[in-house]
């Protein structure tokens, strides 16, 4: 196999300016309403699924729907570039999606393990067989779930400000502040972004609080908050190498672990690592960035997806327009057999080293795991 080339990130600019704020349009979409066993979910596919491949599923945060979570890198070019070779899925939680009418009186909003057991349904009536999973905070947890209740659906996951702790921070935020319906925004906001955040980057900011605050039904979102408020811890445990892998309880796919180094998700998703298979595990902290890191930086996610779906044996041929005018060189689109060994440098099989290599030596390189062959396995972590 060719071997892949190195390449360096330049730096990628926001995308938020006064002449795109709040375009989340999709492009070349259709649109579901999947009946499942708690409810109907609305879901957005673009293209058709191809052969064995998986799709790629994505499921958006509170306060939020597909659409202002992730077209801004959906309709980046490079992403555009890397997801031509896949169908892809955008499911939006219940009553959240954009023109959602509200729920009638009395109506029992689904757990978040509840709306993790919808996603089959979706599956089946899509006829997708498996899938690559990319969810933002609450939309983690639900493919977290989803994939530790199912994982021979699920080929691998990209979890952007993942939590896999018990409620607690609606209530500290509740603390703060008087009152709850009429507060629900500055609550959602203080979920998205730092203190630092909501006062230095005054577009990003002004564009979501009007998005949360207008677009999407308050009462449907107060329904969505509380569902993820009292959402139950993840029982998932690190396993140690050749002793209880085969029995610990935790994620059996490849990880990559998302999160902007001023983000209010910090600690969780650091939380989030210690308790995930260090080898198939990366966490990425993105310099200079913070709660929306698939918005304010969709280019360098669009360049770590790549190397993260490379590593899994999916290698399409794949020109990145901002980095040059040669492809990085493939095999085609080919489904490589995966077999996994433990290695001390807690990358495992040559085709996912040398990705997840890329990953460490392309995103500006500060690598913040040393990778000490001596050393026991532990989680690559990379700054970018």
């Amino acid at each position: 196999m060719d071997e892949l080339q190195d390449v360096q990130l330049t730096e990628i600019k926001p995308l938020l300016t006064n002449k795109n704020a709040r375009n989340f349009q999709d492009f070349d979409c259709q649109e579901h309403d999947i009946e499942t066993p708690h409810g109907v979910l609305h879901v957005t596919m673009r293209g058709v699924p191809k052969g064995n491949r998986p799709v790629i599923l994505t499921y958006h945060d509170i306060g939020l729907n597909h659409k202002s979570c992730f077209n801004t890198l959906f309709n980046y070019e490079d992403m555009q570039e890397i997801t031509q070779h896949f169908a892809v899925v955008h499911v939006d939680a219940p009553g959240q999606q954009e023109g959602a009418p509200p729920f009638p009186s009395g109506y029992r909003y689904p757990t978040m393990d509840e709306l993790a057991e919808m996603l089959p349904s979706v599956m089946t009536q899509l006829k997708v067989n498996s899938m690559i999973g990319i969810g933002v905070g609450a939309g983690a947890y639900i493919l977290t779930r989803f994939a530790l209740n199912n994982p021979a659906l699920v080929e691998g996951l990209v979890l952007i400000n993942v939590d896999p702790c018990a409620e607690g921070w609606i209530d500290w935020a509740a603390s703060k502040l008087s009152g709850w319906t009429s507060n629900l925004v500055d609550i959602v906001m203080s979920h998205h972004f730092s203190t630092d955040e909501l006062t230095e980057n005054q577009e990003l900011i002004q564009t979501y609080r009007l998005h949360i605050a207008q677009d999407i039904n308050q009462d449907n979102l107060a329904l969505f908050c509380g569902s993820y408020q009292y959402r139950q811890e993840l029982d998932i445990e690190r396993p140690i190498v050749g002793l209880n892998e085969d029995t610990v309880n935790t994620l059996t796919c490849p990880a990559l672990l998302v999160v902007g180094d001023t983000s209010p998700a910090v600690e969780a998703v650091v939380e989030c690592n210690s308790r995930l298979n260090p080898t198939k595990t990366t966490l990425l902290k993105m310099a200079d960035c913070g709660g929306l890191p698939q918005v304010v930086q969709p280019g360098k996610l669009a360049e770590a997806f790549k190397y993260f779906v490379q590593g899994m044996g999916y290698i399409p041929y794949v020109l990145l327009s901002h980095l040059s005018n040669e492809s990085v060189p493939s095999a085609g689109m080919t489904r490589l057999a995966r077999s996994r060994t433990t290695s001390s440098s807690s990358i495992t099989s040559m085709d996912s080293s040398r990705s997840r290599n890329n990953l460490n030596s392309l995103l500006e390189g500060n690598t913040t795991g040393a990778m000490d062959s001596q050393a026991r396995p532990q989680t690559m972590e990379v700054s970018c």
